[in-house]
Parts: structure tokens; sequence; C-alpha cells
């Protein structure tokens, strides 16, 4: 993804797109933001601060985000770590009274379509 391309996302809030994190580095191009394109098929486009419950929940529901997978550049997250979820993992979690917080500012606006802005501002980060 060129640098052209990640100023011109933008996020929920009709504005220019943040980054979501860095430590750990997220984003499906691995480059902090919650970019998405035609390769990324499971669309991480919801900026999270994770929690235990959501990593628990997650895990019990067959995506394991607790646990580092190296081959995959994935760390592992723990609690308080910010990482760009699946649009549908994170929908589900919400269903299930489970959504972890939510960065709009670093929330690509792609996840309108899978959520309303007041339902990702009832989880809103701080």
């Amino acid at each position: 993804m060129s640098s052209e391309t990640v100023r011109r996302a933008k996020n929920v809030l009709g504005e220019e797109l943040q980054t979501c994190g860095t430590r750990p580095m997220t984003g499906f191009y691995r480059d902090g933001c919650c970019n998405t394109g035609p390769s990324d098929q499971g669309l991480h486009l919801v900026c999270c601060r994770v929690t235990a419950e959501f990593l628990r929940y997650s895990k019990q529901s067959g995506n394991d985000l607790s646990t580092p997978m190296p081959e995959y550049q994935f760390p592992g997250l723990k609690p308080g770590d910010q990482w760009c979820v699946c649009a549908e993992r994170w929908k589900q979690a919400y269903d299930a009274g489970m959504a972890p917080q939510v960065v709009l500012e670093a929330t690509h606006m792609s996840m309108l379509e899978f959520a309303t802005l007041e339902e990702l501002r009832e989880h809103a980060a701080e």
C-alpha cells in the first residue's frame, strides 16, 4: 500500500485515518493503520483497545489473538494493546456484549458497512 493511499483513507468520522498502533505494529499491511484493500479478506477495519474479556471471547469464538504467531508477524495481544480487528469479529463481539473499546479516529470508514456510528460511539475509547 502506498503512503499516498494511506493519506487519502478516511475514518468513521470523515476525517483522515489516524494510526491505530505501532507497539505491536498493527494493520493488515502492518503499517500501524486499519487500512484495507483487495487482499484484506478479513477486513481489518476497526481500531480496538483490547481487553482481557474480549481476548477470552475471541479465543472461545475461534480467533486466538493472545497467542504469538511469528510466522504472521503477530506478537500476541495483551489487554490495553491497540489492534485492527476484523469488522465481522467486532460486530459479533458487540452483539454478544463483549465488544472492546474503539478508537474512532483510527477506524476505517468502511466499518460503517458493518456497524452504525452510534454502535461504535457506545464503545469509543477516551
